[in-house]
This record gives C-alpha cells, structure tokens and sequence, in this order.
C-alpha cells in the first residue's frame, strides 16, 4: 500500500486528542476518511455520469432497470425499493427520464392499475457508457493499491455497510 505521511485527518485528529484529551478519538481514523473518500467518489461518479449526459440520480434509475433480466423493466415500487428514494422523487424522476427518451411507461399486462417502467434503447447506451467510464475512473482511483489491498478493503468494509 502506498503510503504518503500525514494527512488532514491526522491534523484534525491531532487537534481533537487536545482539545478533549479524555476521549477516544480513534474512530476518526476510519470513519473522517471514509467521509473523505465518500466525497471523492461522489465527484468521481458524477464526472463519469456526465461523459454520457446523465446526472446521478438518472444513472441510478436506468442502471436498477439495466440491471434487471431483459425486458430491463421495472414497477415504479420495485424501482424506489432498488434505488432507495420515495415515491414522489420517483415519480418525477420518471416523468424527466420519458422525456428524455430513456424510459418507456406502459401499462403492466399482469396488473390493470400498474404501470412498468422499460429502458429504452437510448437509455441502455447512456447508461452503459456511464458505466464503462465509472469502471475506468474508480479503478484509476484505486490503482494506487495493490490487488490484496484492493481485496482486504473490500473485505474489511463489507461489514460497515450495515
């Protein structure tokens, strides 16, 4: 693992072992950089998203539906349980994406009163493009870590998630 001294949090860290000496700031250690790192990667997905013309919120929809067995089709609740946001943000979020062109609405043949949504066409190149350049992005973030970090960093924060 590369390794390049001291950094932001060890400054703030630093401060806070002084200012409340009786207390364990240990815990910063890990989690002030995964907020930091957490920040990056948002900026990372976000410049990725936007090769391909989409924002981030529009990736996370048609890549539930991408990911799904074709058709790629989806009902509006399995989509918010898939991309965890409530109905109403889903239900605009679905209005923006059909007019864009990237999904498609109709009527779901195993329930009169549903509606699925489908990715079209369009949508499956967006997103699959954004996709390709997330790849890309994040493993050149990573590359300052060897394969076994990579792998034991995975395995350490598996449980984190919660």
């Amino acid at each position: 693992m590369v390794t390049n001294g001291p950094d932001e949090v060890d400054a703030l860290i630093d401060a806070w072992s002084r200012r409340l000496p009786d207390v364990d700031v240990t815990p910063l250690e890990v989690m002030s950089r995964l907020r930091r790192v957490s920040i990056r990667l948002a900026r990372i997905r976000a410049g990725a998203f936007a090769t391909a013309g989409l924002a981030s919120w529009e990736f996370d929809v048609l890549a539930a539906l991408r990911r799904t067995d074709e058709p790629h089709e989806l009902s509006p609740a399995q989509l918010i349980q898939r991309t965890m946001i409530g109905s109403a943000a889903m239900t605009n979020r679905l209005t923006h994406l059909v007019e864009r062109g990237y999904v498609h609405r109709q009527a779901n043949p195993r329930d009169g009163r549903g509606v699925l949504v489908q990715l079209s066409a369009e949508g499956a190149v967006r997103v699959d493009a954004a996709m390709t350049e997330l790849i890309r992005r994040e493993a050149l973030a990573l590359s300052v870590l060897s394969r076994d970090d990579i792998e034991d960093l995975a395995r350490v924060l598996r449980p984190l998630m919660g």
